[in-house]
């Protein structure tokens, strides 16, 4: 196959000049790394997105896995038919910003592709990287969008909205006219269920609660918990607290903020920096010491082993990136080497666990499946498919129904599975599984303190 040539355009998007031939090879290392001056080159760019579609076309794999590729293979297959085309010469400006927006950056493409560097292919694909770096130009010529940066700054909204005023925040983020009006305004669905906002934050309760008993007997670890967990959900980080006392760890919360991913599905890269930086300098000082960076939500433990490396491509985002580690994943050490405290009080009968995309981008398992299976009376049915949420996209009032119709196979897996508990460790697939199946999953950290009897009383 390595000898068969592809037909590109020239560099100009839509010129119909002569073809000429190029191999699916790249002529050099594709500029995935926005410190590069080439990842901004518009037309190194699109020399890039026509070499990979064109092996997207002639492999098709990731057909169901997105709106990306059913819209991809349709144009192609078009300009093949219509136009005269042998692939993807002919694809244009609005073809690849269409491909983009399709994307929700689920990772799955990437993790099935035979392709890639990691799967140690010369081809080197890697199309939500791609398709990142496709919004990133884009957002520099045009700038970030009025809805891509509401949903971009989600600490900034918890900050001002978590304690007192939980209330009535919660209640206006809950009125169908409000809603349908930020569906208008902010382009925000009206009928995907906004997190709620908690009543104290995390920080707040680590501030005031007690340590329980042997809590330091094994050290101390540094808890990444970010907006989701800090603001909306402070019970996910309170229970993960209990959950790692009980099991011999001290908890401390260094100053952080948002991880970047909502900026980078604004393709706003210079304020995904900015954060990455912020929260590398904060780490930093706590990994040096020996400390493990411990994540609760999957893609923001994505981000800080994948993303802050390459945003930042310095030694100390590498540095924080090998510290950092889910805090199932640290359990299941834990339980690999026989020190899980298995003092259970319960189980948790039939339970439905969706399997995270995020999680399974990072390639480390199903950690909470394996810590949960100890538990009595407890019988686990994993649903790997993605809830077409992945950070914002989910959200915005254009993708909507897309995304219910691509989270079919979870919410259907979820209701063949009829469970007692759903289970995800991530909070926002966690509100496509309730507006879809009316269940309230929890996050595997708060089905393990319940099963120790140790859920914390805060909301």
């Amino acid at each position: 196959m390595q000898e068969d040539k592809l037909l590109l355009a020239s560099s100009r998007l839509g010129d119909r000049q002569p073809m000429t031939k190029i191999d699916p090879l790249p002529s050099q290392p594709p500029a995935l790394d926005p410190n590069d001056e080439r990842y901004w080159d518009a037309r190194d760019l699109e020399s890039e997105m026509r070499r990979t579609f064109e092996v997207c076309h002639n492999c098709r794999m990731c057909v169901g896995y997105c709106g990306t590729f059913p819209d991809l293979f349709a144009r192609v297959d078009h300009d093949i038919e219509k136009c005269g085309a042998t692939g993807a010469e002919l694809l244009d400006a609005g073809a690849f910003a269409r491909a983009t927006e399709l994307c929700w950056q689920c990772k799955i493409c990437y993790i099935k592709c035979p392709y890639t560097k990691d799967e140690g292919h010369e081809w080197t694909l890697d199309v939500p990287r791609l398709l990142l770096r496709e919004k990133a130009q884009r957002a520099r010529r045009n700038g970030v969008t009025l809805q891509d940066r509401v949903l971009g700054e989600p600490q900034l909204l918890g900050r001002m909205t978590a304690g007192p005023q939980a209330t009535i925040a919660n209640f206006v983020n809950a009125n169908r006219l409000i809603r349908k009006a930020m569906s208008v305004t902010a382009g925000i669905a009206a009928d995907f269920p906004l997190p709620t906002f908690g009543e104290t934050s995390f920080a707040r309760w680590l501030e005031r609660h007690e340590a329980l008993p042997g809590a330091g007997s094994r050290g101390t670890v540094a808890l990444f918990a970010t907006c989701l967990a800090d603001y909306n959900f402070p019970h996910i980080a309170a229970s993960a607290v209990r959950v790692l006392e009980k099991n011999g760890w001290n908890v401390i919360r260094p100053e952080q903020t948002c991880c970047g991913m909502p900026n980078l599905d604004g393709g706003d890269i210079a304020a995904a920096q900015a954060k990455a930086r912020t929260n590398v300098a904060s780490l930093l000082r706590h990994v040096e010491q020996g400390l493990k960076v411990v994540s609760l939500q999957p893609t923001c433990g994505y981000m800080v082993r994948k993303e802050w490396p390459e945003l930042l491509g310095t030694e100390e985002a590498r540095k924080v990136a090998g510290a950092a580690i889910d805090v199932l994943e640290l359990l299941d050490q834990q339980r690999r080497e026989k020190t899980l405290s298995e003092d259970f009080k319960k189980g948790l009968g039939r339970v439905a666990y969706h399997a995270a995309c995020h999680l399974r981008a990072q390639k480390i398992g199903y950690p909470a499946v394996r810590v949960l299976g100890l538990l009595p009376d407890t019988e686990i049915e994993v649903i790997e498919q993605c809830s077409a949420v992945d950070g914002t996209w989910g959200m915005k009032t254009q993708h909507y129904e897309m995304g219910r119709r691509y989270a079919r196979k979870l919410t259907s897996g979820v209701d063949r599975a009829t469970p007692q508990v759903v289970v995800t460790d991530c909070a926002l697939s966690a509100r496509r599984i309730l507006a879809e199946n009316g269940h309230a999953p929890l996050h595997p950290v708060e089905a393990l303190a319940e099963a120790y009897g140790l859920s914390p009383d805060v909301r």
